[in-house]
């Protein structure tokens, strides 16, 4: 299987609050984003709490799947910062690159 092209733009960095999986939504708060809020970004590698995370702000990024989506749609974060597809008002951090399948894809998101 080929790699996905990861291509961030804008990397920052927040103090974890908890532990932070790599690949998933962080809130401006330091901890998982949760369901339906604004992202600060995603997580680039898996970070302890109280350690400082690198969190890829804007650009093409990588992100784990909550469940099937659909190239094009808008994203937003799950109760565990996974991507799912805005379904309502929910805020929207990125679109779709890529098709999902199955709950645990990783595919590419735009975020700018």
């Amino acid at each position: 299987m080929a790699q996905k092209l990861y291509k961030p733009l804008l990397i920052d960095s927040i103090t974890a609050k908890a532990y932070l999986p790599k690949q998933r939504f962080v809130g401006f708060d330091g901890n998982i984003c949760a369901a339906g809020a604004k992202a600060l970004g995603i997580c680039d590698v898996e970070t302890d709490a109280n350690q400082q995370a690198p969190v890829a702000v804007s650009g093409i990024l990588l992100i784990e799947t909550a469940s099937a989506i659909t190239q094009g749609y808008k994203i937003c974060s799950d109760s565990n910062g996974k991507a799912v597809q805005v379904a309502g008002a929910e805020e929207v951090n990125g679109y779709a690159l890529d098709t999902a399948s199955n709950a645990g894809d990783i595919i590419r998101i735009l975020r700018v």
